[in-house]
């Protein structure tokens, strides 16, 4: 699908682009022209140096997208380096430990809720407005299988995905018509920092396999090749839809 998209000329926000979903995300919109701001916690240095390598432009801006002025300076530098912006990938997110929620700590609730809905929050109301400056764009929201279905050990990651799955379909409806998509991704387990600690550990990693019908973990950048369709001219006709890819996961 990403193959069609053509991002040039256009400015990109993704968050948590230093690894995993992020950083395959940001390299993917720069190999299709886009210039890319790299944000996280951490400065993106290897994200930016790939994109860089290969021919591409990106920039990173340090971010906790918990942060109020955090992402305002995030949205505010985008447009002073690059004069607008086109699309926002709101990808940073937050795993707590794995447990029954009665053994779940208030600190790590706030700190999921903190990160994955009210960052998501964050980036919209501050990163639409530059959006519909621009004349108009998208937002992909990173959602997971998590805000579609439920498992057990994971209560708070639960309750923020499903949350971000509810902010996704309501800016949707609020922006289709305004010239603002608002679309989600609720992938299934992915390789990434968050999750290596499942991968290392070989019956962790063949009971997650086989939660889906490939009976493998996905790639990164298979979820970044579906944020480049949504995000695009390609996906013209789709607004606060919320798509699986997961291998089947969900279809259980």
């Amino acid at each position: 699908m990403a193959g069609m998209c053509n991002y040039d000329g256009k400015v990109v926000i993704v968050t948590g682009a230093r690894s995993g979903i992020g950083a395959a995300t940001a390299k993917k919109f720069a190999l299709l022209g886009a210039k890319v701001v790299c944000a996280g916690r951490r400065p993106c240095t290897d994200t930016v140096e790939a994109i860089k390598a290969g021919g591409g432009e990106a920039i990173t801006i340090n971010c906790d997208v918990a942060n109020e002025e955090d992402v305002k300076n995030l949205i505010a530098k985008t447009v002073e380096a690059y004069g607008k912006l086109d699309v926002l990938v709101n990808n940073a997110g937050s795993l707590p430990p794995t447990r029954d929620l009665v053994d779940q700590t208030v600190e790590d609730f706030d700190h999921t809720m903190d990160v994955d809905v009210k960052g998501v929050f964050l980036g919209m109301k501050y990163g639409i407005p530059a959006i519909l400056e621009a004349g108009g764009g998208a937002v992909v929201n990173i959602c997971s299988v998590a805000g579609l279905v439920a498992d057990p050990g994971m209560a708070p990651y639960v309750a923020a995905k499903h949350a971000v799955v509810g902010l996704t379909r309501a800016a949707g409806i609020e922006y289709a018509g305004k010239g603002v998509r608002v679309n989600g991704i609720a992938p299934g387990f992915v390789a990434s920092e968050m999750t290596q600690g499942w991968m290392d550990d070989p019956e962790m990693k063949a009971l997650v396999s086989s939660y889906n019908w490939q009976n493998r973990i996905a790639d990164p950048s298979e979820i970044a090749s579906v944020a480049a369709f949504l995000a695009s001219d390609e996906a013209s006709f789709m607004g606060a839809a919320i798509v699986a890819v997961d291998a089947g996961q969900t279809a259980h």
